[in-house]
């Protein structure tokens, strides 16, 4: 692959998924993109690249965006923001929504759909104490082929070591020949579809909680804070933003503040209501106080 083609293979993957390449993962772009070529009879990545500039096959481009998304994940990663999640944030929303009894949830870049599947078994083990609410927890990713395997469900040995308590695994999974599937209630209560961070975010929310972890990342700064600023304006005044241990809106947004002592939190920066001038009668001109929404 020439120089002049890697380049057009990065710019088309930072404009189609956000992705950013650095000059040295040339090998990494050829390792994985070379099956593709093949796949699609292509003698070479030369072949590949040509084909992509004549722009007449979007399904091939799509199978090399998502030969180049990153997918790793397990079972409860990191546990710190799903202890956070049990231990705090999901009773503090539990008081603030007494009156509609429902919470709304969105695991973006859900890959193979452990984040929402670990975020739906924390709260049906708390199911006793949450009588009468409902659950709305959305998972998306840019890459089909991953949400396919996560609405299955079904999980290899390997899997479900990963991460995943032994008491959770024969409460909550059947064994399907040498593979494990999740229980039909869990996939019930998480609705999977394919969504492209890069888009606009308001056919989505709003949400009462959003995970957005591990995939910043790979994102240029511009691209991140047009993450984080659409972000916040579908997070829930009182709601909370859950980012990868290796991120941070510090530097990159004023939509979100960090959460003290919770690692990964984040709460929505609500502005101070606005003073307005209105007519006051004889007493003259007064101010009110006037929303002043994200």
């Amino acid at each position: 692959m020439t120089p002049l083609e890697y380049d057009f293979l990065r710019k088309s993957l930072r404009e189609r998924s956000g992705l950013v390449l650095s000059a040295d993962k040339q090998y990494l772009v050829e390792s994985r993109l070379l099956p593709i070529a093949r796949k699609a009879g292509l003698a070479n990545l030369g072949e590949l690249v040509t084909a992509l500039r004549c722009g007449d096959s979007e399904s091939l481009m799509t199978m090399v965006v998502e030969a180049m998304t990153t997918n790793e994940t397990f079972f409860f990663r990191d546990k710190v923001p799903f202890e956070n999640f049990r231990t705090a944030v999901l009773p503090a929303l539990l008081a603030a929504r007494r009156a509609t009894r429902c919470i709304r949830i969105w695991s973006a870049a859900s890959s193979t759909g452990q984040e929402p599947y670990s975020l739906a078994m924390t709260i049906k083990d708390l199911e006793d104490t949450l009588t009468g609410w409902r659950f709305e927890i959305v998972a998306t990713d840019l890459a089909g082929g991953v949400l396919q395997k996560a609405q299955a469900g079904i999980y290899s040995q390997f899997e479900v070591q990963r991460g995943l308590p032994i008491q959770l695994l024969i409460k909550y999974f059947s064994k399907v020949g040498e593979m494990w599937q999740i229980a039909p209630e869990l996939r019930a209560m998480v609705k999977f579809r394919q969504f492209n961070l890069l888009s606009d975010f308001s056919s989505l929310g709003p949400f009462d909680l959003i995970f957005c972890r591990n995939v910043l990342i790979y994102f240029d700064q511009e691209t991140k804070t047009s993450v984080l600023n659409r972000l916040g304006r579908i997070t829930a005044a009182d709601g909370y933003l859950v980012l990868g241990a290796a991120e941070t809106v510090v530097g990159l947004t004023e939509s979100f503040r960090t959460v003290p002592e919770m690692r990964g939190l984040y709460a929505p920066n609500v502005r101070p209501p606005r003073p307005q001038v209105v007519a006051g009668g004889r007493a003259g001109p007064r101010l009110v106080a006037v929303s002043g929404g994200r």
